[in-house]
């Protein structure tokens, strides 16, 4: 008798077992960011734990993950904003990051997307913050304008970064290009540590700061932030409206005492068409929950940027299904 109810304790056990993993089926979520050296990993890593809430977890008004039941979501370092929608767009990833500009021509097939097919499924879930333009010059370059690039060796960022397409279009509007520099094309960790060695006269960066990479570097070398702005390149804000005036705040970075006028894109976090509602409904609203708050407030110098009442500041694509339904019943959509 005692061995029989041993053995209906045992089936019981695992019905309940099997009943809680069918209840809270997992499912994986990958967010493509960019280099680690940049802002896209670490505000990527703050979101993949937000939204992340894994069968057994405890429950959020228990002090556990408050994110999507069953939801294991992770950041992927990746090359930037065009790898990542083309990787969303074959289906390699679920969501990731691009700049404004970047997702804007993609969903259009117009700027650098011209001649390829548009990505007519590529949807949006939030913009972030908005990405400052760095260029940072070592100090000792005689570098402090745009226009004293010419002759020296700049990295530009890799290919398929938002960077190496702003770079292109901040060289163009001072009356430069790709052949009056020495161009490279590396991460901003590399090129800190080309700049180190006394190789690299400059690089840019489209990211929040204060940007890791930067940081270090000015810690153990001079560098001078140049400044950027429509005043000294019409062409540049006449030709492409998403660009915004803003300022890389004093002290941001070690040995740069004075405000630096820039420019800035978007940052946006976009997905698949092909993704479903109600997966992208709790994914949003876990985004935009109480506990996100205090993690980005906490996280990263930037997560205090990224507001819900700031979400839908300069999409130019089309909102998922999922993300359009919470933003309606959260009043900030009508």
């Amino acid at each position: 008798m005692g061995y029989q109810k041993v053995l209906a304790g045992l089936a019981l056990s695992a019905s309940l077992i099997a009943g809680t993993a069918s209840a809270q089926d997992m499912a994986f979520f990958r967010i493509g960011t960019g280099g680690t050296g940049g802002t896209y990993y670490p505000i990527g890593g703050l979101l993949a734990n937000a939204i992340s809430n894994p069968p057994g977890s405890r429950a959020c008004d228990e002090g556990g993950s408050c994110g999507v039941p069953g939801l294991i979501a992770s950041a992927l370092s990746a090359n930037g904003s065009v790898a990542n929608i083309n990787a969303i767009a074959g289906g390699t990833l679920e969501s990731g990051f691009s700049q404004s500009d970047v997702a804007t021509w993609a969903y259009t097939g117009t700027g650098i997307w011209e001649g390829k097919p548009p990505v007519e499924k590529l949807r949006a879930i939030a913009n972030l913050y908005p990405e400052s333009i760095h260029l940072v010059s070592s100090a000792d370059s005689g570098i402090n304008s745009v226009a004293d690039l010419k002759g020296k060796t700049v990295s530009l960022d890799e290919p398929g970064s938002g960077t190496l397409v702003d770079a292109r279009i901040i060289l163009e509007g001072y009356g430069l290009s790709e052949a009056d520099i020495s161009a490279e094309y590396l991460k901003p960790d590399q090129a800190a540590d080309r700049m180190r060695d006394g190789a690299m006269d400059a690089f840019f960066f489209v990211g929040g700061y204060p940007a890791g990479a930067i940081a270090e570097l000015a810690s153990q070398h001079a560098v001078k932030l140049v400044p950027i702005s429509c005043e000294e390149a019409p062409k540049i804000c006449e030709t492409y409206g998403f660009f915004a005036s803003d300022k890389i705040p004093a002290g941001t970075y070690e040995g740069n005492a004075d405000d630096t006028m820039t420019l800035s894109v978007g940052a946006q976090w976009v997905t698949s068409a092909d993704q479903p509602e109600d997966l992208i409904y709790e994914v949003t609203k876990a985004l935009w929950n109480d506990n996100t708050r205090k993690l980005l407030d906490s996280g990263h110098a930037k997560g205090k940027a990224i507001t819900k009442e700031t979400a839908l500041n300069g999409v130019g694509i089309p909102l998922h299904p999922g993300a359009e339904r919470f933003y309606k019943e959260a009043g900030l959509l009508k």
